[in-house]
């Protein structure tokens, strides 16, 4: 199946063969992305019979990849077979999700608000945002044809697929080097590209070469090609360093416009600013969670849903919560109505002699 047709299949009527309107009810719970962690989040809502609410813009991080590692009983599954899976579930359950992409969110005096593209509204008690985060690449040619394949970011994703193989390592910050560290383990033939990572000191570049990794500063212009293979990385002198696979340093952008339209507040990562969370995933705004990469840039698929059952189980509690506090408001204004007619059913009639014996 292609990516395009994966993507299709998402997009299947509910159980019922119904499609719900967005705009029909309030939710108890609107989530905002339909990837590992926002569908992790509304299986575990759903099942707990809330009213739950997926809109989904259908561009999972890692779409561009074949195959995940390392998730327990899914390894080397296709990512886009575990979300088309994640929406079967749900929907077997009675959530609903909607493919829309949201355009706005805002709080309101019930809760919130959420506006798509396409103007359609949803309200609900609680929000989860599981936009995630999207790779931006370094501008060098045939980069971005191979990621996925040929050129992927994460060790532990697939530097065990990479054993024995020639490494390239392209470096886009002295911080970055680390990553040909933790690369070692699989193959004694690592190359470190380093022309985008500006100088390297002197400690770091000995240690490395230490444990056997080459460093090349000259710049890397193209990505060489044998068919759909990589075979090298092109340098600014014309030469070609042979590579089997290339480890990048893309930029990680937080795909997080909810979460700054709802003014959550933010904290300082080694990926730059993104949302602060508590360990439940709770941001600073009330009644609004933040799960996956939205919340966690390193998060990996396993950690990202087990963040959204997470944030899922406090999200439920509150409404638990909530829902205990209104019957105890509603009990016990009853217990004082009754209270006030019981004491006037016992008060002495009044005298009708005019002298008022």
């Amino acid at each position: 199946m292609t990516n395009d047709e994966h993507l299709s299949a998402f997009s299947a009527p509910a159980r019922d063969g119904s499609r719900s309107s967005v705009s029909d009810e309030q939710w108890d719970v609107v989530i905002i992305g339909g990837g590992s962690a926002g569908l992790s989040a509304a299986l575990i809502l759903a099942r707990a019979r809330r009213r739950v609410l997926v809109l989904d813009a259908q561009e999972p991080r890692n779409r561009f990849a074949p195959h995940m590692h390392g998730v327990l009983s899914r390894d080397g599954y296709s990512p886009l077979d575990l979300v088309a899976d994640g929406y079967r579930e749900v929907r077997a359950v009675d959530g609903v999700i909607e493919n829309a992409r949201v355009a706005e969110a805002r709080a309101t005096a019930d809760g919130f608000e959420i506006v798509t593209s396409s103007g359609a509204r949803a309200t609900a008690r609680r929000l989860i945002v599981a936009t995630g985060a999207r790779d931006q690449l370094p501008d060098i040619a045939g980069l971005a044809d191979q990621w996925g394949s040929g050129v992927v970011a994460c060790p532990y994703c697939d530097g065990f697929e990479a054993t024995g193989r020639a490494i390239g390592v392209l470096a886009g910050s002295v911080m970055g080097l680390h990553k040909a560290h933790m690369l070692r383990s699989y193959s004694g033939d690592i190359t470190v590209f380093t022309a985008r990572a500006g100088p390297v000191p002197d400690t770091d570049r000995l240690v490395l070469e230490e444990r056997g990794v080459r460093l090349e500063n000259r710049a890397v212009t193209h990505v060489v090609t044998d068919g759909n293979r990589i075979t090298g990385l092109g340098l600014a002198d014309g030469t070609v360093s042979p590579v089997d696979v290339v480890f990048a340093e893309p930029t990680l952008i937080a795909l997080d416009e909810p979460l700054r339209q709802l003014g959550a507040e933010r904290t300082e990562t080694p990926f730059g600013s993104w949302t602060a969370v508590d360990a439940f995933g709770k941001t600073s705004v009330e009644g609004v969670w933040a799960v996956g990469n939205a919340a966690n840039p390193g998060a990996l698929v396993p950690l990202a849903a087990g963040s959204g059952a997470t944030a899922a189980l406090a999200v439920n509690a509150e409404l638990v919560a909530e829902d205990i506090a209104a019957a105890s408001e509603r009990v016990s204004t009853t217990f004082a109505r009754d209270s006030v007619l019981t004491d006037s059913e016992h008060e002495p009639a009044p005298s009708t002699d005019p002298t008022g014996n």
